[in-house]
């Protein structure tokens, strides 16, 4: 069993750009077979990182990025409306389903209401078995006001981009048992504590 770092070492992670090591990630794409064509979803911004390391794959890649639209979710009061938001924040529908989404911390960042939308949306437009790869906060009270810029490195570490992400805002730490009762149509097929204090998950639908 791996202890949890304490706030102070956690907290210091955010403080600056960061290099972590997510092995998570690492093997989802490992996973990827390259003779087969596939769809991945990144909820964050636009990175060349990010397009470099899918490039040698048979991949169609969009970019949704949900950061500035977090607030309106969480501001959003009735499911419906909820729903309405998800689907004009997200690419629509098309005739190839995704396979792999890239979340990021982003998940840390929406209310149990919010995240139930947004995970029910993701979910009608994966393909049966896709995963989604998330880093949720859990050693620490505390986090960065923004989600961070994460981007892939030719190591398949990931790259912390936010140069200065503003005051700290409490974090909902996430447990295992949380996700799952917003995420129904998932299943956490692996969990993995990194160094910073985050836990970094896979998920199935």
């Amino acid at each position: 069993m791996v202890a949890p770092l304490g706030a102070a070492t956690a907290r210091a992670q955010f403080e600056r750009p960061s290099t972590l090591n997510a092995p998570l990630f690492r093997s989802l794409l490992e996973r990827i077979d390259k003779k087969q064509r596939i769809v991945v979803l990144d909820l964050g911004a636009v990175h060349a990182g990010t397009i470099a390391t899918f490039v040698s794959y048979r991949c169609r890649l969009e970019f949704a990025d949900l950061a500035e639209g977090l607030e309106k979710i969480q501001a959003a009061k009735f499911p419906a409306l909820l729903d309405e938001l998800v689907a004009g924040l997200l690419p629509p529908p098309g005739a190839e389903p995704t396979d792999i989404v890239l979340a990021w911390d982003l998940l840390n960042y929406l209310e149990r209401p919010a995240l139930t939308a947004l995970m029910a949306g993701i979910a009608e437009r994966l393909r049966p078995g896709a995963l989604v790869h998330a880093l949720i906060v859990y050693s620490d009270s505390r986090m960065p006001t923004h989600p961070a810029a994460f981007v892939p490195l030719e190591d398949q570490q990931l790259q912390d981009l936010s140069a200065d992400r503003g005051p700290e805002r409490p974090a909902p730490r996430y447990s295992p048992e949380d996700l799952s009762r917003c995420m129904p149509a998932f299943k956490i097929e692996r969990g993995r504590l990194l160094s910073n204090g985050m836990q970094e998950f896979l998920f199935r639908l």
